[in-house]
Order: structure tokens, then C-alpha cells, then sequence
């Protein structure tokens, strides 16, 4: 995520959006007291503008480090909550520690996908590492197949963000979003993170059958009816 005090905008970074991707191209907005979340090292290089800073933060609310993990000397990872900010940081969370000054003054946006090609695009980068990949149904059955974007910006039961952009119009919309926060400058998105191994010219629907299809559809029923998206 990244919170801009330079332009007064915080942009929730949703899960297989081009998220990395919209970090890389704003992140050459901002200035020297903005908050940017520190993401995969690889795509570090891609950055546009200033690299991660002002993640690390002590607050009230900031879950602390389980002390099983420092005595085990595991590493704190970038993604973890006790670091502070981090990338994939839900609405809530945010306002608790900017303070409803900052929440309720500043511009919010985030993006989200088609959930049915959000989904193989999701199995694909969770699977990338296996030799063996197994088949999207039986993916389908695991607790770490559900994506939770809707959650993150979502707020006591109501969207939380100004703006909530598609990836399918990616780049338009980011700078749509941006012109809405005040920013005159435009912006390119470059790729950033793409998962390996996947096949790009196949179709999403081809990975579905009607049960899978159903399921879908029933995970994500709330943004796809924000959305208005359909198979």
C-alpha cells in the first residue's frame, strides 16, 4: 500500500490486481514522508521512483511479534502485519493508524479483477514453485484458495475507498484515480511480479467447470455485483 501526505491519497493494494505493478509506476509520486510498503525484491528494480520507507511504525494497535518467532530467529517478512504498514493491508487497519483526520480527508482507491480470471491468475502464482502443479479443482479445495480483495477495502460494511478502479482498464483507471486525488502528472504501468510458468494464451474460462464456475460465484458474490462482472 502506499499512503501519499504529498498528495493526500492511500492507495489499499488488493491481491492479483497489478497491485506491485500500480506501486511501481506511483511510487515515483511521492515524496520524502510518504509511507511505501516494501514488496518482492525482484520487482523492486521495476520502481519508478522512491523504493520502500516509512513502513515501520510503533502504534497502539500494531500487533507485536510473537515471541516463539524471535526466539526461533525467524525472520520478520515484509508482508507481516507486525512490521507496521505492509502491502496487502486492509481499510481498517489503515484507519486505525492514520487516524480518522487523515481517513476521512485524504483520497482512496483501490483495484479489483474479474473474479473468475482473478481466480486461475491466484492458482497460478500459488502454485508457480511446484514441479508438479496440481489441477485447479482440486486447488479450488484448499482454505488458501479464497482471495479476500473485497475485504480489504470494505469498511464496517461499506466501501471504503472513493475510487475502485478494474484491471481490466488498468491503466486508464489509475490515472483516472489519480486526477481525482489532484494529481496532474500521468502515469505508465510497467510489469511488474508476473507469475512464471503459466500459460498466457490460455483462456480463463477453459479452467472451469460449471461447478467451479458456481463456486466462484458464490466466494465473490458481493464485487461481482459491485462490479457488475460476470463469466
Amino acid at each position: 500500500m502506499i499512503l501519499s501526505h504529498k498528495h493526500k491519497f492511500i492507495f489499499i493494494k488488493t491481491k492479483k490486481t497489478a497491485g506491485t505493478a500500480i506501486e511501481a509506476a506511483i511510487s515515483q509520486l511521492c515524496g520524502p514522508d510518504d509511507v511505501i510498503t516494501p514488496y518482492r525484491a525482484a520487482s523492486e528494480k521495476d520502481r519508478k521512483g522512491l523504493g520502500p520507507q516509512n513502513y515501520r511504525i510503533e502504534h497502539p494497535l500494531k500487533p507485536q511479534r510473537p515471541l516463539w518467532r524471535k526466539l526461533l530467529g525467524r525472520p520478520e517478512r515484509y508482508w507481516h502485519p507486525t512490521i507496521g504498514y505492509y502491502e496487502h493491508m486492509p481499510a481498517w487497519r489503515i484507519r486505525n493508524y492514520v487516524g480518522e483526520d487523515i481517513w476521512n480527508s485524504y483520497f482512496k482507491f483501490a483495484f479489483d479483477r474479474n473474479p473468475w480470471d482473478r481466480q486461475v491468475s491466484w492458482y497460478n502464482y500459488k502454485t508457480k514453485s511446484k514441479k508438479t502443479r496440481p489441477s485447479f479443482e482440486r486447488y479450488m479445495q484448499r482454505p488458501t484458495a479464497y482471495v479476500d480483495n473485497h475485504e480489504l477495502y470494505m469498511l464496517d460494511g461499506a466501501l471504503a475507498v472513493d475510487f475502485l478502479g478494474r484491471y481490466e482498464n488498468l491503466e486508464e483507471d489509475l490515472n483516472t484515480a489519480l486526477r481525482q486525488a489532484g494529481v496532474e502528472t500521468k502515469v505508465s504501468v510497467p510489469k511488474v511480479n508476473v507469475t512464471p510458468n503459466k500459460d498466457s494464451e490460455r483462456s480463463y474460462r477453459s479452467y472451469y467447470t460449471p461447478a467451479l464456475q458456481e463456486q466462484v460465484a458464490n466466494w465473490y458474490q458481493p464485487e461481482i455485483e459491485l462490479l457488475g462482472y460476470d463469466f
